[in-house]
Order: C-alpha cells, then sequence, then structure tokens
C-alpha cells in the first residue's frame, strides 16, 4: 500500500518555554507500508509493520532515505564488528510516527567528555522513561540516535527533554560538543521498546536497574519516573501505581565519569525506604569524595553485590551498557532465578 503524508510544521511557540518555532514550510513522507502479525513483548504489545521513507524539502531536494522496520523488541544488537549506524542498529524497534522540531535551550559540561542538552520541543511531543530519539540535525545525513535522560514529568512540567551524549567522532554526536549552540535548531522521533510506564493497575515490581557508563541514560530516566511515582501517590493509597523498591547499580572507570551522581543520592536520600544505589569504578586510584564513599565500591559488580536485590517474583531488571557487561549480568541474573521476561536491556554498542 503506497500513500503520501504531508507533514506542516507551522511557526508558533513552545508553550511554557517561551522558545519560538524557526518556520518550516513542510516535509513529505512516502510511505509504503506492509503489516505483519501482532506480537507480544515486555512491556509492550505493539504491531509489526515495515516502512521505507523518503524525506523531501519544500523545494523537492532529497534529504534523507531509509528503511526502518518495526517490530516488537527489547535489545539493539550489533551482528558484526563492523560499527553499525543507529538506524541500522534500531531498524527492528518501534519508532513513533511523527518527527518534532526541537530548539536547544540548554547546555551544560556533566563531565570532561558527556554534554548534556535541554530542548525545548513541540506541545505534541511524547515519550516513555528509557526510550531514545532519532535525532536529525540540518544539512548532515548521519542521524543521531540519544536515549532521554529526563522524566516524562519534566517534560509535562516545563515542555523540555534533556540528553547526555558523549564525545565521539560520529557525525551527530561530534556537531553536539563542536557546533551546537543556543538555539540551535535539530528534529527528533521517539523510539525503542525499552521503558518503564506502569499503569496503575498494573502489578508492583522492585526495580533493578544496572548501568555501566553512559548506558545510564536511560536508567536515570526511569529512575526519576518512579520517583515522580512515588511522589504522586506517596502512601501507595490506591490513587496511582503501586510502588516497589528501585535499586540502582552504577559502573564507571572513575567518580568524573559517573553521571547524575549527585541527582541520584539526592533520590535516595529523599526515599531511603525505597530507593537505593551502589556506585562502581574500575579505574581510579585517587580518593573518593568523602560525599560519594557511602555509595561507592571498587571493582566490578559482582554476583553478590546483585544477590541482595534480586527476588525471583518481584523484581524487574534493566541493563544498559557495553555489550560484555550486559551479557556477563544476565549470566549472573539467570543463575540467581530471575527469569528471562523479568530481564530487559539495551546493548548500544
Amino acid at each position: 500500500m503506497l500513500f503520501y503524508v504531508l507533514f506542516l510544521l507551522q511557526p508558533g511557540t513552545f508553550g511554557k518555554v517561551g522558545h519560538p518555532f524557526p518556520s518550516f514550510q513542510g516535509f513529505l513522507y512516502k510511505v509504503t507500508v506492509r503489516c505483519h502479525p501482532i506480537a507480544m513483548s515486555v512491556p509492550c504489545l505493539l504491531s509489526r509493520a515495515a516502512r521505507s521513507f523518503t524525506l523531501l524539502g519544500a523545494s523537492g531536494v532529497l534529504l534523507h532515505r531509509f528503511r526502518v522496520l518495526c517490530p516488537c523488541s527489547i535489545t539493539r544488537k550489533m551482528s558484526s564488528r563492523r560499527q553499525m549506524d543507529h538506524l541500522e542498529r534500531t531498524a527492528s524497534n518501534y519508532r513513533q510516527d511523527g518527527v518534532y522540531p526541537a530548539q536547544v535551550c540548554g547546555i551544560m559540561d556533566e563531565s570532561e567528555t558527556v554534554k548534556r542538552l535541554r530542548l525545548a520541543v513541540h506541545p505534541d511531543f511524547t515519550f516513555r522513561a528509557g526510550q531514545w530519539v532519532d535525532f536529525f540535525i540540518p544539512g548532515m545525513e548521519k542521524v543521531g540516535g540519544f536515549s532521554v535522560c529526563s522524566s516524562p514529568g519534566l517534560l509535562q512540567k516545563e515542555g523540555v527533554i534533556e540528553l547526555a551524549v558523549k564525545y565521539t567522532q560520529h557525525p551527530p554526536a561530534h556537531w553536539i560538543h563542536t557546533k551546537c549552540t543556543m538555539d540551535s535548531h535539530v528534529a527528533m522521533r521517539v523510539g525503542g521498546n525499552f521503558f518503564f510506564d506502569p499503569l496503575p493497575s498494573d502489578p508492583s515490581v522492585d526495580l533493578l536497574l544496572v548501568a555501566g557508563g553512559v548506558g545510564i541514560n536511560p536508567l536515570y530516566s526511569i529512575l526519576l519516573h518512579a520517583a515522580d511515582l512515588l511522589r504522586q501517590n506517596p502512601t501507595n493509597a490506591g490513587r496511582g501505581y503501586h510502588i516497589g523498591s528501585t535499586h540502582l547499580c552504577y559502573s564507571a572507570k572513575n567518580t568524573q565519569e559517573l553521571l547524575f551522581k549527585k541527582s541520584i543520592i539526592n533520590v535516595c536520600k529523599e526515599f531511603p525506604e525505597k530507593f537505593s544505589c551502589d556506585f562502581h569504578i574500575t579505574a581510579q586510584t585517587a580518593d573518593i569524595d568523602q560525599e560519594l564513599q557511602p555509595y561507592m565500591n571498587r571493582g566490578r559488580l559482582s554476583e553478590g553485590g546483585l544477590r541482595c536485590h534480586v527476588d525471583p517474583n518481584t523484581t524487574l531488571c534493566y541493563l544498559c551498557g557495553p555489550p560484555p557487561m550486559i551479557e556477563s549480568v544476565v549470566q549472573t541474573l539467570l543463575s540467581l532465578g530471575l527469569s528471562q521476561e523479568r530481564i530487559l536491556f539495551e546493548k548500544w554498542w
């Protein structure tokens, strides 16, 4: 089935944040859709489809062409030693249909190698905690792929999202670190089946979040969302989702590369009976700040460090990080009795 869809992005205002859109004349999508049977996965039920898109500017100039497949999946695996493009890695993942304009309204150094962007987005933009965005940069063929590190609550309150991007030579990340400025304009599309978005009627779970390096981004979003849900229903009095416990295990080379650590500690202090965290550093010889010492462990995450946070009946584990770490942790969790259905992971590299 072949049809054309014209998306007109009109000039306007970003609602709560007051940043005007640039003047967009429109994007023309040529869409071919082939439907497949519905497939079920945790935590979503999605239909499988294959779509081919040709993105044209209003002048008819070809901007980008790619193929997107959308079966329900919870992993992004590399099938070869070649460094795969974001669109290739995520070809089997769910994507929203809409591509929305966004404007950079904040830039800060999260670490020596990571920049944190705040982006004012279109009022219709939505995402679930843990999802990522296709990141379209004007004049650049390569499409970036970055997990949202902020919570859906921040989007609802302020009309913005945040991305934390590590420096690499990959064109989109390199642009963010070397050319992106306040008020830069980009476009984004949300994707991914790796998310935490419980309904009020869903059974309570105890979250175990395991992150390696910049794999913290989607898990930080999930942690913040869990904290927001607890604030909305502090006594679990039946007005919303019944929150279980949340424990974060986060590994990095050194404390400087532990992103969001102060915010994570603050959440644990706000809800000491519900939230806890362990930080692991693998390559630091210098002394550790006194504030971090109660949460810090030297060396890699061990089976013993996971055992006390795994209950086969209640634990739901989200993992994100380098493939070797993910594979090792998955095997450990399985040996501790956690079923495969309760282990959700993404491999970005």
